[in-house]
């Protein structure tokens, strides 16, 4: 597809937008809700047991370590510098084989996230990384939704106030087409191509078998070119119970989005076979705002409704004495994000 071709795409389709862009008119209602509660950084009251509340420079090894065991990958935290020997013995002292995934332990819209199939992927990634990272166990599921939860401090059970089901980066063989052929055919995979080309190389010149699929980019995320589809229609008792049956166990958390990998619907609404891939906190967008068929209006409404309710729960914690971020404790996150931001870029 031709680079006009592309550019043409990404205007018609305000997916693809830059955060900042889509964003211009939520800043006016955080504003809003800002003088409302006294603090530009309210969030953090949300979920008093994640740094931050969870908006920006939280562990993903200290929420991970929140959760009821046995929701979540196995995982082990590494430095940068560690030698490959020992973050291999801590490895299998965890019971993490390959193939494993590595991610940044303080990350965002999937950078710096890395399938590794074998110790020399594994090498390689340490060489490159100057941030703490995780390294977990790949989770076989083959399907992977994001779930938003929602729970009033006053409150004792929350609900679902979004799904969305994350469809894979996955290229079909045909038989004569390169890998790098059948990425052009889809703008969605074609916008990808320079991290693509960054993460595979020369693979992307192999023609696979008539049928073969190919997953590229493992996990679903949509700032790596998977699809994401709205399913809010799939909030019902079952799976409610289920959300409320793990939340319930994170001591304090309120407001946020659990990214799950699962095998069947029926599985998931019965709190069988699956595994919590992430928990974000106040950070959290209500992804399902990114399905192509929705219009940006519609997006702008579920950001102000879910503006809202960070708003009253955090509210709520702060009158139970959970204090908000001072103006310079703000900044300081904001400066820490962005030189992390940085670091990231430069993988």
């Amino acid at each position: 597809m031709k680079k006009y071709s592309l550019l043409f795409h990404k205007l018609t389709h305000w997916e693809y937008w830059p955060f900042g862009i889509v964003y211009i008119p939520m800043y006016f209602v955080w504003f809003y809700y800002s003088l409302r509660a006294r603090s530009f950084f309210f969030f953090n009251a949300s979920n008093p047991s994640i740094r931050n509340g969870g908006f920006l420079m939280e562990s993903k090894k200290e929420i991970y370590d929140l959760l009821p065991a046995g929701f979540y990958p196995k995982t082990i935290l590494a430095t940068p510098g560690e030698p490959v020997a020992a973050i291999r013995e801590k490895c299998i002292a965890s019971g993490i084989s390959f193939p494993m995934i590595a991610k940044p332990d303080i990350g965002m819209r999937g950078m710096a996230v890395q399938k590794l199939e074998n110790e020399d992927d594994l090498a390689a990634y340490i060489q490159k990384v100057d941030f703490d990272f995780l390294i977990q166990e790949y989770i076989e599921l083959p399907n992977e939704i994001g779930i938003f939860y929602v729970r009033f401090p006053d409150q004792k059970a929350g609900k679902i106030t979004g799904i969305v089901t994350k469809e894979f980066l996955i290229v079909a063989g045909d038989g004569s087409s390169t890998i790098h052929q059948l990425i052009e055919k889809n703008p969605r995979y074609h916008l990808q191509m320079n991290a693509l080309q960054k993460m595979y190389g020369t693979k992307l010149m192999e023609i696979p078998a008539d049928g073969e699929r190919i997953n590229l980019v493992p996990y679903g995320n949509h700032a790596r070119g998977s699809r994401f589809v709205n399913a809010t229609c799939w909030a019902n008792e079952k799976m409610t119970a289920v959300l409320n049956r793990i939340c319930l166990q994170v001591p304090h958390f309120y407001y946020g989005r659990l990214d799950l990998k699962y095998n069947t619907i029926e599985e998931l609404e019965n709190g069988q076979n699956l595994s919590i891939i992430e928990l974000n906190g106040a950070g959290s967008e209500p992804t399902h705002i990114y399905d192509p068929g929705q219009s940006i209006f519609t997006a702008w409404k579920e950001i102000v409704r879910h503006f809202s309710m960070l708003f009253k729960i955090s509210k709520l914690n702060h009158a139970n004495g959970h204090r908000f971020l001072t103006f310079l404790e703000g900044l300081d996150m904001l400066r820490q994000n962005k030189l992390h931001v940085k670091k990231l870029e430069r993988f």
